[in-house]
């Protein structure tokens, strides 16, 4: 898919250059169209969370590594730089270690029983937590077929 005049692939390599080069991940890069523009949409995490400080560092060092692409300059773009929102699917073991102390529900291959767990640990791909009842549950990552952090708006950390 060519967007802005490069391939997407280009501006993802761009940000993961980026995000490689300030420490953080890149979680997701995706392209929409708004009118004559586009919007680059780049979705960034880190162990222990983002703040928008980093965020803005991270818009800037992006931009200025796409305005460096001469293909670039004939097509205007809007880049959009975030975090990810709390209903993000868990689909790599570094979202499970970021969501220590969080409710999960967690949906499994195989006949295992979906439910809610509260996690208090991974170790390596092996995920440990709490469900509803008190009951500790342990799993590996690659049994799980969907999971999502559950929203908790007294959560006690």
């Amino acid at each position: 898919m060519i967007i802005m005049g490069i391939p997407l692939e280009r501006a993802r390599e761009t940000a993961e250059t980026v995000c490689v080069d300030l420490g953080v991940d890149l979680e997701d890069c995706s392209i929409k169209h708004a009118g004559r523009r586009e919007v680059l949409t780049v979705i960034v995490d880190k162990d222990g969370g983002i703040d928008l400080d980093e965020i803005a560092q991270i818009s800037t060092a992006i931009s200025e590594s796409l305005d460096a692409i001469d293909e670039l300059e004939e097509n205007p773009f809007v880049l959009e730089v975030s975090s990810p929102g709390t209903d993000r699917p868990l689909t790599q073991i570094r979202h499970w270690r970021r969501a220590v102390s969080r409710l999960v529900n967690v949906s499994f291959t195989g006949d295992r029983v979906e439910t809610v767990i509260r996690v208090y640990s991974v170790e390596g791909d092996l995920v440990s937590g709490t469900d509803t009842q008190g009951k500790v549950i342990s799993f590996e990552f690659l049994e799980v077929d969907k999971a999502v952090i559950q929203i908790e708006f007294n959560r006690e950390e």
